[in-house]
């Protein structure tokens, strides 16, 4: 491939050099064409054929070298052929030139491009990918853009060879008309200015916006034929109807109620959702207590005498539901009633697009929003139903303290809630089929949370598979399948985290048409909207990430567009999204890791500080863990962090702001971070970025000047 750039390179500035070298363009200029214009027609007269292959390989070669002259060229064709025969050949030859510097563009430029400004290009390369035909076509029509920068930047950008070609075909036609006309009145033009009124371009422009106004119209008549088989009502209960009361919908709900919409909010259980009842915050609760339990086992090492730590689990799970009833009047139906939303208890079945079937009631709205959430999965595992097994959102019912605590699955739940039941007294195994705990992480990070758990004493099974669960007189066992055969666990507790399932039974939406997707989530497009365009998914039954805080991000989005979508529509914003595990210690992440950046072959650089020699992290006994940014090569745009350690969770908000701000490792580096804190951390490896890269030559020269300043 190499070997190929260098090839075409040369032979392309080899053309041009000889282009220039002997002033080959003098003969495309206006005055030189009208003055030999009718030598040329008398050889066109005696040589038809070989007049119109001879200009129709000229026209090819200056077109695909990106070389001046083409407008003069096409005038020439309009000149010497006539109106329609030159149209043919120019049309022709004018696409397949273009398509020639596409593909040269594309051969020597496009791959360096897309490397040295990647982020840039995300949002532009998905856009092309979508919908490049309609903005190659809507440039094609208007001829105030540049003929060869068009075909260069095309190539740079993902447009499938055919499409551009044919798309190039129809629409560079009405301007080749215009400039072939043009020269068949040659001997009145004064000049190429003259070619185009401005008449003519408010044409074409509006000839450009045709495709966006089609485009507009086509989904406006696929919007009517999907909703034509309802009946519409003429009046409706609601501007939204919110299903699910979740971080999702209540947000999606707070924000209609703030805007003075109608909006009703249906939830089957309890209000507040698994965050609140079952998810993050029961489990921070139990993570403080276990952290606390542990932390007086290491009284020695804060010049203490040894303490004997007795932990009480009911008085533990008793603190995890006072905390969750703490927390609930944020969540209740009395705080959103009075926020102006109408609270219904119930199970919401969607009969149409604009209705719901809530306890025997039809309740109807312009627009719905599907935030029923997510619960634990259930792996089909042969004798697991026998089990009286524990998910994420049963866990909390304990009374005693497991003995012996088996969890399947190693990503984040899992491996909070085994290093805290462990922390607490129970003998834990963590069992996961993958290579390695924490799989969306870089290995190094892995390893550090997995040294931790192993010194609770977890035991941790990896590439091990779940075949059968026995429950006899020797015991609860689970037997598993390793690389060395097969073995079992023994176990008195199951823990299940392997993933969890999209809320999507019962509502009707397989009879309105909705698809899922591989993972089960609802299909949703960048708006947030489904198959009906009446209806949107935010949250954990939508996806692809399934964070309270992405909850709540996209019922932002997911309320404004159903509300106020007749007028603009906002795509979700993906560009930066956090996250952590509450382990100790904390892994908390945004933007490309290591092994991302490495499997899709994005160029990084890569900047660590060590928290080991951070004061504050000393001072507190916690001084382990690292923080790696990778950077864009050269600049300190900021592609990606990893924070590993004490409070990674907070550390990790700094490269958020920045990121979403597009603010380097420079303006960290030069704001002031207050002593001694753990976010010195932050400023340190942005202090690291610059150290690798001080300008040694110039040092040089000024160590220089103080020797000489100093007499010797």
């Amino acid at each position: 491939m190499q070997t190929k750039k260098i090839a075409v390179t040369a032979i392309v500035a080899l053309a041009i050099g000889t282009w220039f070298i002997f002033d080959l363009g003098s003969y495309l200029q206006l005055d030189a064409l009208q003055q030999s214009v009718g030598d040329l027609r008398h050889w066109y007269r005696g040589n038809p054929l070989l007049a119109g292959l001879v200009f129709f390989a000229c026209y090819v070669a200056v077109t695909a070298l990106s070389l001046p002259g083409a407008a003069v060229m096409t005038l020439a064709g309009g000149a010497l052929f006539g109106f329609w025969y030159a149209l043919l050949l120019v049309s022709f030859a004018s696409s397949i030139g273009a398509t020639l510097a596409f593909l040269v563009s594309r051969l020597v430029l496009r791959d360096w491009v897309q490397q040295r400004f990647s982020r840039h290009l995300r949002a532009v390369n998905s856009g092309f990918e979508r919908d490049g035909a309609f903005y190659l076509f809507s440039l094609r029509l208007v001829p105030i853009f540049p003929f060869f920068l068009i075909n260069l930047l095309m190539g740079l950008l993902p447009l499938r060879t055919w499409t551009f070609y044919w798309v190039s075909q129809i629409g560079m036609l009405a301007g080749t008309a215009v400039y072939v006309n043009a020269g068949t009145q040659l001997g009145e033009l004064q000049s190429l200015s003259g070619i185009v009124s401005a008449p003519l371009l408010g044409s074409f422009v509006l000839l450009a916006v045709f495709p966006f106004l089609a485009r507009w119209l086509l989904a406006y008549i696929q919007r009517r034929r999907i909703l034509a088989p309802y009946a519409k009502p003429r009046n409706f209960d609601n501007n939204l109807i919110v299903i699910g009361a979740g971080s999702a919908g209540l947000v999606a709900a707070l924000i209609a109620a703030t805007v003075k919409a109608k909006v009703t909010l249906i939830e089957r259980h309890r209000m507040g959702g698994d965050c609140l009842n079952t998810g993050c915050v029961p489990s921070k609760a139990l993570i403080r207590s276990a952290r606390v339990a542990q932390t007086g086992r290491r009284a020695q090492e804060f010049g203490l005498a040894p303490m004997s730590v007795a932990v009480d689990f009911s008085s533990v799970m008793q603190r995890v539901q006072n905390t969750i009833k703490t927390i609930e009047p944020h969540d209740s139906v009395e705080r959103f009633t009075a926020l102006g939303v109408d609270c219904v208890s119930g199970d919401a079945r969607i009969v149409s697009p604009w209705a719901v079937e809530v306890n025997g009631q039809t309740l109807t709205a312009r627009n719905i929003v599907i935030a029923s959430g997510a619960r634990p999965r259930v792996p089909d595992i042969p004798g697991l139903a026998t089990i009286d097994y524990l998910t994420s959102d049963s866990v909390w019912e304990l009374a005693d303290l497991p003995e012996r605590l088996l969890v399947l699955g190693a990503g984040p739940i899992g491996c909070e809630l085994a290093q805290a039941f462990a922390e607490l007294g129970s003998r834990v195994t963590l069992v996961t089929h993958a290579d390695r705990i924490l799989p969306r992480e870089d290995p190094e990070v892995a390893a550090l949370v997995s040294a931790a758990l192993e010194r609770r004493q977890v035991k941790i099974h990896q590439n091990t598979e779940p075949l059968r669960f026995e429950d006899g007189e020797g015991g609860r066992r689970v037997v598993v399948g390793t690389f060395d055969g097969e073995q079992s666990i023994s176990f008195t507790h199951v823990l299940l985290a392997v993933g969890r399932s999209a809320n999507v039974e019962g509502m009707g939406l397989r009879e309105l048409g909705i698809d899922l997707g591989p993972s089960g989530t609802i299909e949703v497009d960048e708006y947030l909207c489904t198959a009906i365009p009446t209806i949107s998914a935010c949250g954990d039954v939508a996806g692809p990430y399934q964070f309270t805080h992405m909850a709540s991000h996209q019922a932002w989005y997911a309320a404004v567009n159903a509300l106020f979508g007749r007028f603009r529509r906002f795509k979700v914003d993906y560009s930066v999204v956090p996250w952590a595990t509450f382990t100790d210690p904390e892994v908390a992440r945004v933007g490309l890791s290591e092994d991302e950046a490495r499997s899709r072959q994005i160029a990084v650089e890569v900047t660590r500080y060590d928290l080991g020699g951070l004061d504050r992290a000393i001072a507190d006994g916690e001084a382990s863990g690292f923080i790696k940014v990778l950077t864009e090569p050269g600049r300190d745009r900021i592609l990606g962090a990893t924070v590993v350690g004490y409070h990674a969770a907070e550390l990790i908000n700094e490269f958020v702001l920045a990121m979403k701000h597009n603010l380097g490792l420079g303006k960290i580096l030069g704001t002031i971070h207050i002593y001694p804190t753990l976010s010195e951390g932050n400023k340190f490896v942005a202090g690291e970025w610059r150290k690798a890269r001080k300008p040694e030559g110039l040092l040089r020269w000024v160590e220089r000047y103080h020797r000489w300043s100093r007499g010797r």
